[in-house]
């Protein structure tokens, strides 16, 4: 028998499950405290409950594995990357930023990615598989018990697509953000799209006040499609007017990502065009110079030719920030550490 994964299981789920083996309705909210609330990653650790409960529990359940294989912290910031070993022996990787406001956490929701976007080491390899919803929780979970600080907020911005694994990211959203569980607030909540269209307009009408953030890259189809394959598939006119809905829908300002790659998308002309794509739209647009990565051959703007772009930017009331770059002595880039263990 298939032992079922506890962990992605709601509360009201857990409860109907509970119910289905035999056991008291308040077990649940016992079980669905020590994972999300206590973090246990074991049975053994829930002394609360009996000995037989926590055999009957290890023999019908499993809570899947996120284990810390690598960790590098930067000598610069106190970035922290993580690497963790999944049951199965993939791999993920998720980035701890500390800010004044607070600890923030950049996940993965995929193991690889097939959207192939150029300039992201991530997809490289592909797409082997959707994380469930206890595998993203886990990341962040580990992260509270390695480092003993409380996360605050949440960016699901590592590896893969969220919107390529739909019903778990909404799954994992209402999980984070439960009464019973960690709460964090859905508007600490950050969830990056290459702008899969259908899935933008569904995510629009789900009633969550987390911030959507699309990965722009180009300020024309033309432009796009050279950076994103997606593009062939989506039209820009159509990914901005799924924008203009999630807005209208849920009242949260987008977030556009720009990734600056020197002399592709960086001119006058580039400056020009985002203006016109943007200007109308009560949006924000975060500026990230690209991380080099050895398979492709993008270039970084200089710092001098990243804040010439913002300011040409910013005369046109656009508003408009450089992503503060962290972790750069480390393997900082969305999947560069995971790559590297992959490949050896």
């Amino acid at each position: 028998m298939e032992q079922k994964d506890i962990r992605s299981f709601t509360l009201a789920e857990l409860k109907k499950e509970m119910e289905f083996i035999g056991e008291k309705a308040f077990r649940s909210k016992q079980i669905y405290e020590w994972l999300h609330v206590k973090l246990a990653d074991s049975f053994e650790e829930m002394t609360n409950l009996s000995k037989p409960l926590r055999e009957k529990l290890s023999h019908s359940y499993v809570i899947p594995k996120v284990e810390l294989e690598e960790r590098q912290i930067s000598k610069l910031d106190g970035t922290n990357k993580f690497l963790f070993c999944l049951s199965d022996g993939n791999m993920v990787e998720s980035v701890l930023m500390r800010y004044k406001h607070g600890n923030s956490v950049c996940i993965s929701s995929q193991v690889g990615c097939r959207m192939g976007c150029r300039f992201c080491a991530s997809t490289i390899g592909g797409l082997v598989r959707n994380l469930a919803p206890s595998e993203m929780l886990g990341q962040i979970y580990a992260i509270q018990r390695l480092t003993g600080e409380r996360v605050s907020n949440v960016v699901v911005m590592g590896t893969g697509e969220p919107l390529d694994n739909y019903e778990n990211i909404v799954k994992f959203i209402h999980m984070l953000s439960d009464e019973n569980g960690l709460h964090i607030s859905q508007r600490n909540i950050t969830l990056s799209t290459c702008g899969i269209v259908p899935n933008m307009k569904r995510l629009a009408k789900e009633n969550l006040q987390i911030t959507l953030a699309l990965s722009l890259h180009g300020a024309t189809q033309e432009k796009r499609r050279k950076l994103m394959p997606v593009a062939n598939k989506y039209e820009l006119s159509e990914v901005m007017k799924a924008c203009d809905e999630y807005f209208e829908n849920t009242g949260r300002r987008m977030t556009f990502e720009y990734s600056l790659v020197h002399g592709v998308n960086d001119t006058e002309e580039d400056a020009k065009e985002l203006i016109a794509l943007l200007g109308r739209r009560n949006c924000h647009l975060n500026l990230i110079p690209v991380n080099p990565i050895k398979e492709r051959d993008y270039v970084r703007p200089t710092r001098e030719s990243a804040l010439n772009f913002k300011n040409r930017l910013e005369k046109e009331k656009l508003n408009v920030t450089i992503r503060r770059e962290m972790g750069s002595d480390i393997d900082g880039a969305c999947g560069q550490l995971r790559r590297r263990y992959t490949k050896d």
